[in-house]
């Protein structure tokens, strides 16, 4: 019954944004809650499942978005042309010189493996050098203004969504097969760092992104508002309802994506909860409530730590795919940890670590208060002051932080969550 009451306040929370602001807002909020959700759930599995303390969830959510890139964008024949070849050959050289250096780790020892390690990752990075930078500066000569990158597939930017997972997975097998060894908080550390060098290469290597020159092509899978008003069944549905084209156009293409995102969390939620309540899921709480026992008992917690990291990151990579998708646009300069990273985690503490309903009900709260309260600050600051003189240096002090309000509500809600109910609203059973 809380559950559905918390849920059910939510819903209305929803509703009024629509009544007394606008429904094309309110659908646009339920979707980013919808996504948000969604890389909640991801980091629970980590953090609610495991105990991973993984701060890198702003890379990973980047790499989702770097799927919808490469599935959906048009290639680029002319780029492919002057540098392609040279990327493959930079490509086949890079995995030459890893298999060298693993060749060389097996076969000597001593001082000698060390110093012929060292010598191979020098010689090697140059040698990728040489063929790698004349085939980005071909790529990136190429109408810089409008391509200047060797382009996608352009295939459905849905099919992105499974590809989101899968990079977001593969970067966290390499990630947790160096870090998950570390202790928490060097763990912390390392993935935050981790990710900051992700962002750092898609800024960086415009062959690949577009760095921040952003990807503005992406076709959405979805009708268009403006293909949805030149549809006779459209206008149909449109007149029948009494409502304007235009208007409806808009709801109509928000409806499609709310639909799309609630299946999938759907689907990632029934998943999440089959593997929770399963002999795996007790576990991987066994190993995060005393791990010294769990090794005692002949479980591989190194092994078993990568996989939960492994899964949780590829729900993250889902769901940065999943926001590319309906910016239809890829853009590496907005991905910061506040938004990608500790917002979520504020998210998973607030709904409930350890509960899937908790993180998902955490990401819907905690995004719609987020939205909001850029809305509502400068009014409600209005309001505090009004009784103020107008020169008053506290008067101008404050309304020039109200946009600073929703920073300050985020540590009110933890700190009052922590304080009244700190495992979360929705508690681990």
């Amino acid at each position: 019954m809380r559950n559905i009451i918390l849920f059910g306040l939510m819903g209305l929370a929803l509703v009024a944004a629509g009544e007394f602001q606008s429904w094309p807002f309110a659908l646009t909020i339920l979707n980013l809650c919808l996504i948000s959700a969604v890389m909640a759930l991801g980091v629970n599995i980590q953090w609610g499942y495991a105990g991973i303390f993984n701060v890198g969830i702003m890379g990973f959510a980047a790499l989702g978005g770097v799927a919808a890139v490469l599935v959906n964008a048009a290639p680029v024949p002319e780029a492919w042309a002057a540098g392609g070849a040279g990327i493959g050959a930079s490509l086949l050289a890079a995995l030459a010189v890893i298999g060298l250096i693993v060749l060389i780790r097996k076969k000597l020892s001593g001082q000698l493996r060390r110093y012929a390690t060292i010598a191979a990752v020098i010689g090697g990075y140059f040698a990728v050098r040489e063929v790698y930078d004349p085939a980005v500066a071909a790529i990136e000569a190429i109408d810089p203004a409008k391509t200047g990158y060797l382009g996608g597939l352009g295939l459905p930017i849905i099919f992105s969504w499974a590809v989101g997972g899968a990079f977001a997975a593969g970067g966290a097998w390499v990630v947790g097969k160096v870090a998950l060894g570390l202790r928490s908080d060097y763990l912390a550390i390392a993935t935050l760092g981790i990710s900051e060098i992700i962002i750092a290469v898609l800024k960086n290597e415009d062959w690949l992104t577009r760095g921040v020159k952003n990807v503005s092509t992406l076709k959405p899978d979805v009708p268009t508002a403006i293909e949805l008003q030149g549809a006779d069944w459209f206008l149909g549905v449109a007149t029948w309802l009494d409502a304007d084209p235009v208007a409806a156009s808009g709801i109509a293409v928000k409806l499609f994506y709310a639909v799309l995102f609630a299946l999938v969390l759907a689907g990632l939620m029934w998943f999440a909860e089959r593997a929770l309540k399963s002999p795996w899921g007790r576990m991987m709480r066994a190993i995060r409530d005393n791990r010294d026992a769990a090794e005692a008992m002949g479980k591989n917690v190194t092994r078993r730590h990568l996989q939960t990291f492994v899964i949780g990151s590829a729900v993250v990579g889902i769901a940065g795919a999943m926001l590319t998708t309906m910016d239809a646009q890829f853009t590496p300069g907005s991905y910061n940890p506040l938004r990608f990273t500790f917002l979520i985690w504020v998210m998973v503490i607030v709904g409930g670590s350890g509960n899937n309903w908790g993180s998902v009900l955490g990401g819907f709260l905690i995004w719609f208060v987020w939205i909001e309260a850029e809305r509502f600050g400068p009014i409600v600051m209005e309001l505090v002051t009004s009784g103020m003189d107008p020169e008053s240096p506290l008067r101008t002090n404050l309304l020039d932080s109200a946009a600073h309000l929703r920073l300050f509500l985020m540590g009110a809600i933890l700190l009052l969550v922590l304080r009244f109910s700190p495992r979360g609203l929705i508690p681990e059973k």
